[in-house]
């Protein structure tokens, strides 16, 4: 008797869900950074990006274990205690053909490798930058990490008695051109800031809220699941709609009224002009929403700041189309009369 199996359903680029999955996660149960990598996975599917095209790098933390977990047949590297960045710059400069995706935490990134975190930042390196934000150094039994909130406890019942270091805010500041903050426990809004963060060209900073289930999800913890839940404020509902064909809002409609928009699955999509809304585009408004949101020991997630016309790092860097790491020696080894030139412009 035969069998019969529905047929896998397939993305634009003819690949199952199953082929953008990694192993399987040995992270703790219930553990926040699953999540992530969860969204990550459909982001990547849903946005028809081959997982051979894109490179996944990633720190020392639990959160860095994560990119294990999902594009199993990506290019993939995991460096040093907060050296991340540095890696994912090399990589952008090698082939910037590649898709970039780097994981952190707030240990990794906040901590030992805030120099790197600043660099790449300034530099708008083309990169999505995942900060898994938990507050704590999992690995290490829980001790307070450079995000955790002041007054913030431990599970032993400590109180953090510094101010935090708000990373979004940050990277903000230096330059970074597209920045927002997630939940683990908010799966579609994270969603559509990590479809977001891949079409964007330049570095994309997600901050996202992820508490960690042993040592930081107590009572007293302002990064346990409880305490986002009541205190996260969304700035705005967000969608994308990815750039495979243009759509068009058909006509002027003024502040209050609403239209229709088909999308390209035949589904509508219902726009409302809003009286008044946080423009994410504004640098000042995002910083001072940033501020504000500390001194309330709130969350603010969604899209906090976008910039679309700043040169990335590979554009203003005016590097062939070819990626570097492809061309023949011949191309790349300079003749003895180029060095002498050089020299004699340096003596």
């Amino acid at each position: 008797m035969a069998v019969s199996s529905a047929p896998q359903t397939t993305n634009r680029a003819g690949l199952s869900k199953n082929d953008y999955k990694g192993a399987p996660s040995t992270l703790c149960s219930g553990c926040g950074h699953d999540a992530i990598t969860s969204q990550i996975i459909n982001a990547y599917y849903n946005l028809g990006i081959k997982p051979w095209e894109v490179a996944k790098v990633s720190g020392i933390g639990c959160s860095s274990k994560s990119p294990t977990y999902f594009l199993n047949r990506a290019h993939g590297f995991n460096g040093v205690h907060g050296r991340m960045p540095a890696l994912a710059t090399g990589v952008a400069m090698a082939n910037h053909t590649l898709n970039i995706i780097g994981v952190s935490g707030d240990g990794d990134s906040a901590a030992i490798g805030t120099g790197q975190f600043v660099h790449t930042m300034r530099r708008n390196t083309p990169m999505v930058y995942i900060i898994a934000n938990n507050g704590v150094y999992g690995l290490t039994k829980g001790q307070f990490s450079p995000t955790a909130d002041a007054g913030s406890k431990s599970k032993g019942g400590r109180a953090n008695d510094m101010r935090p270091i708000d990373v979004c805010a940050l990277a903000i500041q230096l330059g970074a051109t597209y920045v927002g903050r997630g939940f683990s426990g908010d799966p579609k809004q994270l969603l559509t800031l990590l479809e977001g963060a891949i079409a964007h060209k330049g570095t994309a900073l997600l901050d996202v809220i992820s508490p960690c289930v042993t040592f930081n999800n107590h009572e007293g913890s302002t990064k346990s699941y409880a305490y986002a839940r009541e205190h996260e404020i969304r700035i705005h509902e967000l969608d994308l709609i990815p750039h495979f064909e243009p759509i068009e809002v058909v006509g002027e409609f003024e502040p209050g009224q609403m239209r229709e928009v088909r999308l390209h699955d035949g589904s509508y999509l219902r726009v409302r002009k809003l009286e008044r809304e946080f423009d994410p585009t504004s640098r000042s408004q995002a910083l001072a929403l940033c501020v504000q949101a500390e001194e309330r020991q709130e969350f603010l997630t969604g899209l906090l700041y976008v910039e679309t016309d700043r040169q990335d790092l590979i554009s203003g860097l005016n590097v062939v189309d070819e990626p570097l790491a492809t061309l023949p020696v011949e191309r790349v080894r300079p003749s003895k009369a180029a060095l002498d030139k050089i020299m004699a412009e340096l003596a």
